[in-house]
């Protein structure tokens, strides 16, 4: 796994993401004692906004140790993964083919190697999985599995609310396939909405409810997504594991015949893939690493293909195509998006515009993250899109009131305002208006 990821991080060096600028940047406003959603503006999960606050504390702006941390989620997943499928029988053979399987996966794409909520919400979707899998062979009253199931899937939506797919798809895998009573399906929910309401409860203590339902959980319906990268890429780069699945999912279960217990895994699995996919429609950001979670069903298809076949030509075909195509269409994508300049709507790329704002507490209202690559985040809005929908609908004296409190108290000496934003909302609060100097597309703060 080192080896491949090196060519990604030291060979084809792609550059800061959007996203992870955003990342970091809650991490150092909350460093500062700032409270997520009530003075930082963006909807990333409260568990997530947590690990960047604890990484700006220990290591500052370092993104080679998120990619660090990122790795070490995605070898948790890999290893705990291939724990399960031996543990649980669920194929023939015990091995380390699904550990393999899965370290070829995780770099179809160079994005999936950082640390996203996605990634850190996955992993705990993948323990509740590992419940799941135990009442498929135990068949009994196992509550204290249960519970975990629901209490993992509630802290990955704390992560990543798009892993909300997870609880229909908990409430239908635990009817169906494993058999869950009514009073297993209570625990199951309970155990579910356990992190939410410490979440919830939190932010009531801190008066901060409203803006925690509305700027993350509710966020979904009202924001932009963000195109960094077309549908139409996303589909290519998932186009190998896609085929192998299907190759795994029709030749493995025809080949072989399947215990009770493995027939019930597929099936948990099948419907893992269709909600894992479902996720999507639920993300602000079009990224290939939003459907990160989808390496898992993808392991455990591409591994009963494999450990299916016997060996010979077509398994050393397949083996081979597998293990050089995912990785070389992953880094031949990003040689042709570097080359074509195609990554400017994904990537940070800081040049001579950008000094303006150097050593500078800044608003950015703009698509353009690279202002802040040696620069503050100053007042709550982080996140431009949900930014521009806020300032952009303010239409009473409490809202005019309550965003002209939030910048006077944290004045930017530079506002990037790209699209007129800010002038029009100075146009509402002259007394702010008289505090800035525009000069083309920034208001600068005069001086005293």
């Amino acid at each position: 796994m080192l080896v491949l990821s090196s060519i990604y991080w030291f060979i084809l060096t792609p550059p800061i993401l959007q996203p992870e600028m955003i990342w970091q940047l809650i991490g150092e406003r909350m460093s500062e004692g700032n409270m997520m959603y009530r003075d930082i503006l963006d909807d990333s999960g409260p568990f997530s906004a947590i690990v960047y606050w604890i990484l700006f504390v220990l290591f500052g702006k370092s993104i080679l140790v998120q990619k660090i941390i990122a790795s070490s989620f995605l070898l948790l997943q890999i290893a705990y993964l291939n724990y399960l499928f031996n543990q649980y029988k669920s194929f023939d053979e015990t091995s380390y083919v699904p550990a393999f399987i899965g370290v070829i996966l995780v770099h179809l794409s160079f994005d999936l190697l950082s640390l996203s909520p996605a990634l850190m919400g996955s992993t705990f979707i993948v323990f509740a999985l590992g419940q799941l899998f135990s009442q498929t062979v135990l068949q009994k009253e196992g509550s204290d599995s249960v519970l975990l199931t629901g209490i993992f899937s509630g802290i990955a939506v704390c992560f990543h609310f798009p892993l909300v797919f997870f609880l229909p798809y908990m409430v239908v895998i635990g009817i169906i396939i494993s058999g869950f009573s009514f009073r297993q399906l209570l625990i199951s929910l309970s155990g579910y909405l356990l992190p939410i309401l410490i979440c919830s409860v939190y932010y009531f203590w801190k008066d901060a409810l409203s803006d925690f339902i509305y700027k993350y959980i509710l966020t979904f319906r009202t924001a932009d997504i963000y195109v960094h990268v077309r549908l139409r890429d996303i589909s290519i780069l998932y186009a190998v594991p896609i085929l192998f699945s299907f190759l795994g999912l029709f030749l493995g279960a025809i080949i072989r015949p399947l215990t009770v217990n493995q027939q019930k895994q597929l099936q948990l699995m099948m419907f893992f893939f269709v909600f894992a996919a479902s996720s999507f429609l639920l993300t602000n950001r079009s990224a290939p690493y939003q459907l990160i979670i989808l390496l898992t069903p993808f392991t455990y298809f591409i591994s009963m293909l494999f450990l299916s076949l016997k060996r010979g030509h077509l398994y050393n075909g397949l083996s081979i195509a597998f293990v050089v195509l995912v990785p070389f269409v992953g880094w031949g994508w990003l040689t042709v998006q570097t080359l074509n300049d195609e990554l400017r709507t994904y990537g940070v790329f800081p040049n001579e515009q950008h000094q303006i704002t150097e050593n500078k507490k800044i608003l950015v209202l703009s698509d353009d993250l690279a202002y802040f690559k040696n620069a503050k985040q100053a007042t709550p809005y982080l996140n431009y899109h949900l930014t521009r929908d806020l300032l952009g609908s303010i239409d009473n004296l409490h809202e005019i009131s309550q965003a002209y409190k939030n910048i006077s108290l944290d004045l930017p000496e530079v506002v990037v305002d790209e699209d007129g934003v800010f002038e029009a909302f100075l146009e509402k609060v002259p007394i702010l208006k008289q505090k800035f100097q525009k000069s083309g597309k920034y208001y600068l703060l005069k001086s005293k």
